[in-house]
């Protein structure tokens, strides 16, 4: 992974990009100097913006932040920033459509699609970018695909009040597929909950209060091809949270309780045999 990749903020490099925003500090200004003497900071930035950056940055003293960020014997992961980014965010942007040809898991090619593109996406579990669309042709549908899958990709002229109609028409579909969890923090573990809380930070939540039990309940609303990365946070947050509502992390975690118990030769308590033989049922 490069330099650029490492330190590639999403929202910052949009703002710098489309906004004419500049950094305040000279820390930030330092870091940014660091970034766009990377290779791949070519292809993020419209060539006149970074032509721009980098004249700003010129008296800039360099903070060496190669040395601080070394990491060896590390996995492969793959790239933090996409080529294409930058184009289908000017597109969302532009609210137009597009023809684009991807490539299926087998190989093969599919024919020219065409569509409304809605938003980018990254996945937190999958660590890749997917485009969130709604497909035109035919019957009408919401897909998510892959930018790695995406093989062309054309810009194509759209009347403002069809583009309205599709947005609108995708944001409520969205909504009637959002997912709820209602999690509680016992008093222990109050002084976390700003720990608790980053965790879920991607998420819309609320938090509600009961003084009479000192106890913080929140609620979560995802995606719901989200709900494995809000399941591992559950259990990255361990007794620090506990699943009031929401019964299908209720069964995963007893089933993992249930496959850890089992592996160290431990009996299962009735309750939770009876309530496991349940969701079996259910499922």
């Amino acid at each position: 992974m490069s330099l650029f990749e490492k330190v590639f903020n999403y929202q910052l490099l949009s703002r710098l990009d489309e906004a004419g925003a500049y950094t305040i500090t000279s820390q930030e200004r330092s870091w940014l100097k660091s970034m766009l003497a990377d290779p791949v900071a070519a292809g993020a930035f419209e060539a006149g913006t970074l032509a721009k950056l980098q004249t700003l940055l010129q008296q800039e003293p360099d903070n060496h932040l190669p040395l601080h960020i070394m990491e060896k014997a590390k996995s492969a992961q793959g790239a933090v920033f996409h080529p294409q980014l930058r184009t289908l965010r000017h597109i969302i942007m532009r609210r137009q459509g597009i023809r684009m040809i991807c490539r299926l898991r087998d190989g093969q090619m599919t024919r020219e699609q065409q569509g409304f593109p809605y938003k980018l996406e990254y996945s937190m579990v999958k660590r890749e970018w997917s485009l969130l669309w709604l497909r035109t042709r035919g019957r009408r549908s919401l897909m998510a695909t892959r930018l790695d899958h995406i093989v062309s990709l054309h810009e194509v002229p759209l009347p403002a009040d069809r583009a309205d109609q599709w947005a609108e028409w995708i944001t409520r579909t969205l909504q009637q597929r959002k997912q709820q969890a209602v999690l509680e923090v016992p008093p222990l573990y109050n002084p976390e909950l700003s720990r608790i809380l980053y965790a879920f930070s991607c998420f819309e939540k609320t938090v509600d209060y009961n003084a009479e039990h000192r106890t913080y309940r929140i609620t979560l609303l995802f995606p719901g091809n989200e709900a494995e990365y809000v399941l591992s946070k559950i259990r990255f947050l361990g007794m620090r949270v506990r699943v009031i509502e929401g019964d299908y992390f209720k069964r995963r975690m007893l089933e993992a309780t249930a496959k850890s118990l089992a592996r160290y030769g431990l009996i299962m308590p009735a309750s939770t045999e009876a309530a496991s033989a349940a969701s079996a049922s259910d499922s």
